[in-house]
């Protein structure tokens, strides 16, 4: 999608706008203004994210749609931090020619860099967070599921006739 507006926009601007509001598209309506429809969807994952945050906090860890709609506000966080560092890390030149028509506005400061190194510390959180969160949830239905399974398949070696086995026939060896 192209920039609508003619007004020079900003790289620590946006930055900071991914940093601090991009859950909810505030770097996206900053630089392609408010028709753009991938701003508006920013808010949607997030939203559920918070959730299912307030499910766990208000109904318990034993709330599994919480634990389906929180890694929505970690990725949403990662992916939104991430573009904050690409932002921040886009040279003035490709920034001004994708952004500002080819006119140069502006001259990278500290802020850009500050904006990188926050967004890379607060993304890489989310981001281990999200992951362990749904690893932990992960295994705890591998817990449930595994007695049942192992319940089943002593269930099924009951069934079958020992004779039957192939491996009670290797192991006896060859008859004669």
């Amino acid at each position: 999608m192209k920039p609508t507006s003619t007004s020079p926009k900003s790289k620590t601007i946006a930055a900071w706008l991914a940093l601090l509001g991009g859950c909810v598209g505030a770097h996206r309506l900053y630089l392609y203004g408010p028709k753009d429809t991938w701003a508006w969807l920013h808010a949607l994952p997030s939203l559920l994210g918070l959730l299912g945050v307030w499910r766990m906090q208000h109904l318990g860890q034993d709330d599994r749609l919480a634990w389906l709609l929180i890694p929505l506000i970690g990725i949403m966080l990662t992916a939104t931090h991430l573009r904050a560092i690409v932002y921040g890390l886009t040279s003035d030149e490709q920034w001004d020619a994708r952004f500002n028509k080819g006119k140069t506005t502006q001259v990278s400061t500290w802020l850009n860099v500050l904006a990188v190194i926050v967004s890379l510390l607060v993304g890489a959180t989310a981001l281990i967070t999200t992951l362990a969160m749904v690893m932990m949830q992960l295994a705890q239905i591998a817990n449930e599921i595994t007695p049942h399974k192992v319940a089943f398949e002593l269930a099924v070696k009951s069934l079958i006739p020992t004779a039957l086995s192939p491996v009670h026939a290797l192991e006896s060896g060859p008859r004669g």
